[in-house]
């Protein structure tokens, strides 16, 4: 009997052993981060940053049409690991070369693998499948569990918010509300990035990087705790034109189910982003990083950075011009001869060149000789760029790049997609791809935040995504925008570059602001303006006001000219979400420094030892005395920079600080 029990108890053992999850370890280069990967039952990990626990088991499966669920009872068949350290050279970028090092784990199953990345300033994981048939996703399951009650800034969709479902039709802008996780608005949901903080002054940062042909994700938390979970827009079933001017596909009806695919494919990265401090998260390149690189044999050298002299925001409103102005030959012919003046590179017409209503980019109302203008541009160094709806561009998109390439367009801003699905996803993938046929440019606003496509097609050179200056001309008066343009840099801009559209010349402080929609403002001073053209990332940068506004303004107007808008080295210098920023970069042998403050004056020492050796001539621009009260004052001063290599700022309320540093050649 003994020996009969001790067998069976022999027995329970081994069993239990077989059944207990199978355990893999990963770590960043530098041991900072350590990633846990449990496979039994289920796929769950743990993320910790130098011992402290950032996420307890999260689980993550995606399940397919037919109940086949990726992640539930599945065996590792093998597991490969690899470390990889180079250097990415980058094409419009914040930096000239992007540090790629890692190490990967790759989790092989039978029917799919999942791909885990640690890096020293994130963890990144996504799955791949493995099929040779078509197959449809039915839902994803990514967790992102915390083990506290952490405090969040949180971007609530704040549009078509009667259900869940119609949230997935909205423009992707709005602040950020700063609450616990657990105090969840449960009626929202949330797009990304999002951002939590950790212990110890650490910054976690959820993200996605490479989506291609599958639905963006956005964040929930149905139970308010400290959980978050992904949601995404089901594939859409009926589409019907409607919406802004006709200009959208509004989705009538959905398909059960989220993706669908002929056959094996790789799916988004999904990115948790770490800092040890606030600042660090406005220079992090995990997106970037995790992006299909461009085509290698592919010249992208056409595509050219640069400003550009902006109509819509200033509401055509010239004066000082014998000519009526408004959307006509006349008045493009003025912002061109404007933006050559200034060695601005462009021009846009924006919404209002073509026929209202009809969504046909062919239609181009009797005021507007488009032939005429690219050749009187083009004559004076400048290009033009069209604004488009997303419709007009899309039902006949290669018709319309090849007519404006010939004419010598430069590009499109391609407006109100207002939907991340995956037909939306994938029409901003056809829509870089096709461009870049007929050298053409894009500025995709009314979209969602950047994944990388940036990187993919370089001919894609900016984004909206961002609750940017457009939102001036109607917001009500308690309207915080200074506080969000020293939050959005840490979170949104983490994600790529943004089109905020900076540049204002009427200046507001907190009480005197109100929205003008033909003749809007800013909130906070003249030097936060400035600053803004350092601090944001924008390949393609607008300068929002009018001409003439610019020309009563030349020293700001020559700051904003030569301001580079792609670096070779960008620097957080110091900052704290929600409060402050100060960041520099470098162009060549030059430098810039931008800072900004919230609706607190603030006093700080910028220090920029980290210059090379030699003596600099420094013109600063700073918030004037009287700052807080007209917030157009300021003050220029041309120092040269101290032994100390330190330079003390003061901020008024809602202000900034520009500064470009020059060494002094001997």
């Amino acid at each position: 009997m003994k020996k009969i029990l001790t067998f069976a108890a022999a027995l329970f053992v081994a069993l239990g052993a077989s059944a207990a999850p199978k355990q893999y370890g990963l770590q960043s280069p530098d041991g900072g981060l350590d990633v846990e990967v449990k496979v039994g039952e289920g796929i769950t990990y743990t993320l910790s940053h130098d011992g402290a626990l950032l996420l307890s088991d999260s689980p993550v499966s995606m399940t397919l049409e037919g109940g086949a669920v990726y992640g539930a009872d599945d065996k590792v068949i093998k597991a490969v690991r690899r470390s990889v350290d180079q250097t990415i050279k980058t094409v419009l970028y914040r930096k000239a070369e992007v540090k790629d090092a890692y190490n990967e784990l790759a989790l092989k199953f039978r029917e799919f693998s999942l791909v885990l990345r640690a890096y020293d300033d994130g963890f990144a994981y996504r799955f791949v499948s493995h099929s040779k048939v078509p197959f449809k996703v039915v839902s994803e399951q990514a967790e992102f569990v915390f083990p506290e009650d952490w405090n969040m800034w949180v971007p609530y969709v704040c549009q078509h918010t009667q259900t869940l479902e119609s949230q997935y039709y909205n423009s992707f802008e709005n602040h950020y509300e700063y609450v616990p996780l657990s105090d969840w608005n449960r009626d929202r949901l949330a797009f990304l990035p999002l951002m939590v903080d950790g212990p110890d002054g650490r910054k976690i940062c959820i993200s996605e990087a490479d989506l291609l042909n599958y639905p963006g994700m956005y964040l929930y938390n149905k139970d308010r705790n400290s959980t978050l979970e992904a949601r995404f827009a089901p594939y859409p079933k009926e589409v019907k034109q409607g919406g802004h001017n006709m200009l959208q596909m509004e989705v009538q009806s959905r398909e059960p189910y989220i993706a669908e695919y002929d056959g094996a494919t790789e799916f988004p990265w999904r990115i948790v982003a770490v800092s040890e401090n606030d600042v660090q998260m406005a220079d992090n390149d995990m997106v970037y990083r995790l992006a299909t690189p461009a085509d290698e044999d592919t010249d992208w050298s056409w595509v050219k950075p640069g400003k550009v002299a902006w109509d819509w925001w200033n509401a055509w409103n010239l004066y000082g011009v014998d000519f009526r102005a408004g959307i006509n030959n006349d008045t493009y012919k003025y912002y061109i001869d404007f933006a050559s003046e200034h060695g601005i590179e462009y021009v846009i017409l924006d919404e209002g060149w073509a026929v209202n209503k009809k969504a046909d980019l062919f239609a181009v109302i009797p005021e507007i000789d488009l032939e005429m203008l690219a050749e009187y541009a083009s004559q004076r160094n400048v290009g033009l760029i069209l604004w488009a709806g997303y419709w007009a561009f899309d039902r006949d998109m290669e018709k319309v790049c090849e007519h404006y390439s010939k004419m010598g367009i430069k590009g499109f801003k391609v407006d109100f997609m207002d939907r991340d699905d995956q037909v939306m996803v994938d029409f901003h993938r056809r829509a870089a791809e096709t461009a870049a046929r007929y050298g053409l440019m894009l500025d995709f606003h009314g979209t969602y935040k950047p994944t990388g496509l940036h990187r993919t097609y370089p001919n894609v050179v900016n984004y909206e995504g961002v609750h940017g200056l457009e939102q001036m001309k109607w917001s009500k008066e308690n309207v915080d925008q200074v506080t969000y343009d020293v939050t959005v840099p840490y979170i949104r801009m983490m994600a790529g570059p943004m089109d905020y559209t900076q540049g204002a010349m009427r200046n507001a402080t907190k009480r005197n602001y109100r929205p003008v929609n033909s003749e809007a403002m800013s909130q906070g001073t003249r030097c936060r303006q400035l600053a803004e053209y350092v601090v944001f990332d924008a390949p393609l940068n607008m300068l929002c006001d009018s001409p003439s506004n610019y020309m009563q303004e030349k020293e700001c107007t020559d700051f904003i000219a030569t301001v580079p808008e792609v670096w070779d080295e960008t620097k957080g210098l110091d900052g704290k979400v929600g409060e402050y920023i100060a960041m520099a970069r470098r162009s060549g042998s030059e430098w810039y420094v931008g800072a900004m403050t919230d609706w607190s004056a603030r006093d700080i020492t910028l220090d920029l030892s980290f210059l090379p050796e030699g003596e600099y001539t420094v013109t600063l621009y700073r918030d004037g005395i009287n700052a807080d009260r007209a917030a157009r004052d300021y003050r220029k001063e041309v120092v040269c920079l101290p032994a100390d290599r330190k330079i003390a700022v003061s901020m008024a309320p809602g202000g900034g600080f520009a500064a470009r540093i020059v060494k002094i050649a001997k």
